[in-house]
């Protein structure tokens, strides 16, 4: 439309150079594909955010392990947790209560890199039972030269709903803070 309306104005007796003419077309033809392209983008980033939220989804109900220090005892009696480990060692871990009184010190031994499961049955070290209810997790890795580093701890939660937020899709856990889909790292 531009460039019928320019020859449309153009002055008869002073007419374009062809290769500035066609160098104006060349122009337009490229607004138009960009404009094209950038259409074509955004059918594609609504199909794929439609997608992943249908993946996700299928998540409800389901058991993930997410990076937390906080997980949840449920009514059945155990706490479901890991760590990832940058590297092997003997794994170390304290169990405190909302108190950050703790409860429970687990000693799992050695351990090869990666995530490292395990579960507490909410039973403290004197034996009794604590309760339902969230409890923090500390997990330190004791390599072979006996020094201990803290690591990542893990918790499972179980997802309730997932929502769409300003950042992307987020799982909303049993007994824990709403998590980013993309800081799943397992699903149970």
């Amino acid at each position: 439309r531009l460039m019928t309306t320019q020859l449309q104005y153009q002055d008869p007796f002073k007419p374009m150079e062809s290769g500035e003419f066609l160098g104006q077309i060349a122009q337009f033809s490229t607004v138009s594909g960009i404009q094209g392209m950038q259409e074509s983008l955004d059918g594609l980033a609504a199909a794929l955010s439609s997608n992943q939220t249908l993946q996700a989804a299928s998540l409800v109900g389901r058991g993930v392990m997410v990076p937390s220090s906080a997980a949840w005892l449920g009514s059945e009696g155990k706490l479901e947790a890991g760590a990832e480990l940058p590297f092997s060692g003997r794994l170390v871990v304290e169990i405190s209560d909302a108190a950050g009184q703790v409860v429970d010190r687990l000693d799992l031994g050695a351990q090869p890199a990666g995530v490292a499961r395990f579960s507490w049955d909410g039973q403290s070290a004197d034996g009794k039972r604590p309760g339902e209810g969230a409890y923090s997790i500390n997990a330190m890795l004791v390599g072979a030269d006996g020094v201990a580093e803290q690591v990542q701890p893990l918790a499972a939660g179980t997802v309730n709903s997932v929502s769409m937020g300003a950042s992307g899709l987020v799982l909303n856990l049993n007994g824990m803070d709403p998590i980013p889909l993309s800081a799943v790292r397992q699903i149970l």
